[in-house]
């Protein structure tokens, strides 16, 4: 399908019309500075931090699916170390079948069919989003070719139900091939999980353009 990470071949999710960013801020703990990534995506602004050494390095919507692939300054789709992505599908949260957990559990179960001898997961659990519901979950292989040679692969999966459509953010980050589990911290990726905070879904206010105030100043 495409060319990156798996877990955004496997989403089914989010359509921006437009990107925009603000200041960026760092952290007072010394990691790297963030900006505010916010875009209106289908019914609403889904708005969240990232960090200003990524950079844009695919985006593409498709009918009523689209995918948004960041990645660190100097590397590409299909040569990274880390990605951020966004991914959402139009109307999706309207079908009372589909629920957070399957969401992510989708993409988690990707990871299990490419490498079931080095798979390992951890769940955080249902949260709560902006009062949006949400599941995240952290999957990983210890060693999976996805083309450009093997190479372990683990990522923060995070499913938003929102008002009428389904978004998801994911965090991977790639290392050298093992062949046993990937050891996944539940500490180092809820911090990157608190590092995407603040997330936001906000209704998409007719005539406003970015830095659309309405949602990123907010209180």
């Amino acid at each position: 399908m495409m060319r990156s990470h798996f877990t955004s071949r496997l989403a089914l999710l989010v359509l921006a019309a437009g990107l925009s960013s603000q200041p960026a801020v760092r952290a007072e703990d010394g990691t790297s500075a963030s900006l505010t990534a916010i875009s209106p995506i289908f019914g609403q602004l889904v708005a969240f931090s990232q960090p200003s050494d990524f950079v844009v390095a695919n985006e593409k919507a498709d009918g009523s699916r689209y995918i948004r692939e960041a990645v660190p300054k100097g590397e590409t789709v299909d040569d990274w170390s880390q990605m951020i992505t966004v991914t959402g599908a139009k109307e999706l949260a309207l079908n009372r079948n589909v629920t957070t957990i399957q969401v992510a559990s989708t993409i988690a179960n990707g990871f299990q069919k490419r490498c079931p001898k080095s798979f390992a997961a951890t769940s955080f659990g249902n949260m709560d989003i902006d009062g949006y519901r949400a599941f995240a979950v952290v999957a990983g292989c210890g060693s999976v070719d996805t083309g450009n040679g093997k190479h372990a692969e683990t990522a923060l999966i995070l499913a938003i139900q929102g008002g009428g459509d389904f978004y998801t953010l994911q965090w991977a980050e790639r290392a050298a091939a093992a062949d046993k589990p990937p050891e996944v911290e539940a500490p180092v990726w809820k911090e990157r999980l608190e590092r995407l905070g603040p997330i936001r879904l906000c209704p998409i206010v007719a005539g406003e353009g970015p830095p659309y105030p309405s949602c990123t100043e907010r209180k």
